[in-house]
This record gives structure tokens, sequence and C-alpha cells, in this order.
């Protein structure tokens, strides 16, 4: 996380005001060191258990952030065609490389066939299909797991629930000895492991491993059946601490309660997204105008919600400290953006020192579907990325200029 040393808030050894002035605003920063630390927490985890930490690369797509993961021995989760394209790209071995999502299209299918992907998460009868027609036109065999919904409700917000009943993802879990039947009589389909995802931002174990335990009960089920799996993926949705009241679970204490559920020979698969980047990247933000509006306070950013949406769509909590420490007295203030939206805010009701006009504010937690869910809304061009590395810094994405706004229309 930032650190003050004096009155200046600092990442790593660089401090935010320099960044600032050198970047300009508004811009995303990563610490290298957090990312890496965070990676290797799962990595020391997994101990000598075989298998495979599968970072989920919606979470963050940057190719600098994914070269990166992939020089750290990271599998990579992916959810369309372009991000299995990012991640070749970035250098990730296709043979880590698994493949998710409830709408794969053929030609999707096709081409992460044809890039030899490790294994795709199948979520209905009519995709495994699908995948078993066009690897008999290509002549492969695909490597597949049954994405099984367990009907646990992992409490958090209800559009990060994904493995409640009812959901659009996976297979039923009562269909599921029957997935596995279906797929055993399809000549081009070879049978890997089993997958489940119940939701992200979740900070109680138990949601997990009563998942687990209901996974097992399908594992049992199908290998009675003649169908080895060799592989269980458990999906990501590790929360983190967004606010000083929550406490998240270590990848450590994750693992410990969920291996001792399944047998010493099994292939474990962990997708974690947010607990990799969310609290390696902040949003760094300039204060445009101080305003008073109906008595109430406003601080007016160059952050909008088409920088970071998580505060107006998910209602998401992410601190927000001033760059530059003063003694002055905390007020109550709105921190807001200038889109033309009343539901453009970084932060509500917040208890902030007195931060002048020109002045800069970083929002923290902000490296999971932060820019990876910025749009251009407003007809803002998207912004710079930046990655600390101790003293030093890098642009890993350059800002956009106007000019970038009609870049493919014709």
């Amino acid at each position: 996380m930032p650190q003050f040393k004096g009155n200046d808030l600092y990442i790593e050894r660089v401090k935010l005001s320099d960044i600032a002035k050198k970047y300009k605003t508004s811009t995303y920063i990563y610490s290298k060191s957090k990312i890496v630390t965070n990676f290797e927490n799962y990595k020391k985890a997994l101990g000598y258990r075989k298998g495979l930490i599968c970072f989920a690369c919606k979470a963050n797509s940057n190719g600098t952030i994914l070269k990166l993961l992939a020089k750290l021995g990271a599998g990579v989760d992916t959810t369309s065609g372009g991000e299995i394209y990012r991640c070749l790209k970035a250098g990730f071995d296709p043979s880590k490389i698994v493949y998710a999502g409830v709408g794969k299209t053929a030609e999707e299918i096709e081409y992460a066939l044809k890039s030899r992907i490790f294994m795709f998460n199948v979520e209905s009868f009519e995709e495994l299909d699908a995948i078993d027609k066009i690897a008999a036109k290509i002549k492969v065999k695909a490597k597949i797991a049954f994405r099984i919904n367990p009907h646990v409700d992992p409490a958090t917000h209800s559009y990060i629930v994904t493995g409640k009943k009812g959901t659009k993802f996976g297979i039923p879990y009562e269909e599921a000895v029957k997935a596995y039947s279906a797929a055993k009589q399809k000549k081009n389909i070879e049978i890997l492991g089993i997958h489940s995802h119940i939701g992200s931002q979740i900070l109680d174990i138990a949601s997990f491993k009563l998942a687990a335990q209901k996974i097992k009960k399908i594992v049992d089920s199908v290998e009675k059946n003649g169908i080895k799996l060799e592989y269980v993926n458990f999906g990501g949705g590790l929360g983190i601490e967004y606010t000083k009241d929550q406490k998240a679970p270590s990848p450590k204490q994750l693992m410990s309660e969920l291996f001792p559920v399944f047998d010493e020979n099994k292939k474990f698969i962990f997708e974690p997204g947010r607990s990799i980047i969310a609290n390696a990247g902040h949003l760094l933000a300039k204060v445009i105008y101080r305003k008073i509006s109906g008595g109430k306070s406003f601080l007016v950013t160059d952050a909008g919600l088409n920088d970071l949406i998580r505060p107006t769509l998910y209602e998401a909590y992410h601190e927000i400290l001033p760059v530059k420490m003063t003694a002055d007295k905390k007020i109550k203030t709105d921190v807001v953006g200038p889109i033309c939206e009343s539901g453009d805010f970084m932060g509500k009701d917040r208890m902030l020192p007195f931060v002048e006009q020109g002045g800069y504010l970083l929002i923290t937690c902000a490296g999971a579907y932060g820019f990876a869910m910025s749009s251009e809304y407003n007809s803002r061009p998207l912004l710079a990325e930046v990655l600390v590395n101790g003293d030093k810094t890098m642009l890993i994405r350059k800002r956009a200029k106007y000019e970038d706004l009609l870049l493919n229309e014709v």
C-alpha cells in the first residue's frame, strides 16, 4: 500500500507528486514489488501440491503486467479470444492458458484450439457440442473441464455472484454427472477436470469450503463412472481489504481449507485476479475545482466514472488519500469526477484534509477492474499507466490523445 514519508505519499520509493508532474493525471500507477509479492504468496501456498496459479487477466490486461506474471511462471485465465491473443503476445505458454466464459463464439473456440491452449472451462451442453464439432473440423482434441455451478451464495455484491442458483454461469449442480457422461461420448473431447467459480471479492472462506465439498461429491460420482478427473479448478474470488474493518483471508488460509477435501493425487488450479493486482494499483487524480453546493463540499477531480466505474457500478469503496498531508482539520467531502452523471463519484462523505485546487488525490486499490473496465464515455481519452519499480518509473501505456478517439471510425 502507499505510505506517507513525512507529509508526502509514496509508492515504493517514488513520491506520487513527482509521478503527477512527470506523467500528468489522471494516471493508473502499479507497484511491481506488490504484484510479485501477491503472486508469490499463491505459489508458496500451493507448496508441494501439483497445480497452476492462473492470473485472471480480466482484472487487468496490461501487456507489461501480463509479461511480468508470465515470467514469474503464472498461468492465465482468459474469457475471450482477445484475452487469449493478449496473453500469447505477452509470452504465456499456451499450455498454461485456460478459457472460461458463457458465450464463447465459434471463431473464438477455433482460435483457442489452433492456439493449443491448455483447457476449456465448458459452461453448457450446447457449448460442449460446439467445441466437439469445431475440434473435429480442424482435426484436434479439445481438453475440457466443466464449470459446475454448486449453488453456493458467497455473500458478495449481487453483480459478482456467479455460483448461486439462477445465475447464467456453469452447468447446474444437479446436471453435472450427466454432462460428464455426455462428454465421454464425444470423440474430439478429452476430459481433464472440473471447475467452479462462485464469485468475486469473497471474504468468507466458508463459502469456498462449501463449494469444494459439493464439487467433491461430483468428482466421486463421475469417477465411479470411469471418468478420471485429474484437475480441480477452484476459480478465483478471494477478496482484498478495501476498508480498514475488512479482513481478507490469505491464499495459505484458503488452500489449507480446500486441500483436505480432495485426494493427494489431485492437481489444483486457482484463478486469482483481484487478490493479485487490486492493492498493487491505484488511480492518481488532480483536483480541478473545490466547490460548495447546497451546503455540501465537493472536490471535482479529473478522474471520472469512465476511468474507474467501480464506485458507480458496485457502490464500491476505495480509500482516498491526499498526496500531500496537511495539518488542516478534516471536513466531510464528496470526491467527484467531470462526467455528466450524478453517479460520477469516487467517494461520498469522506473525511479529508484541505486539498487545494491543483492538488492531488490517490484513489487506492484500483488495480483490478479499474483500467480494464474504463471507457471513452464523454469522449474522454483513455488514461496512461505507470509501473513503479523501487525508485524508478516506467510508462506502460501511453495516454490516449483526442485523435485516438476517431482511430477506428470510417
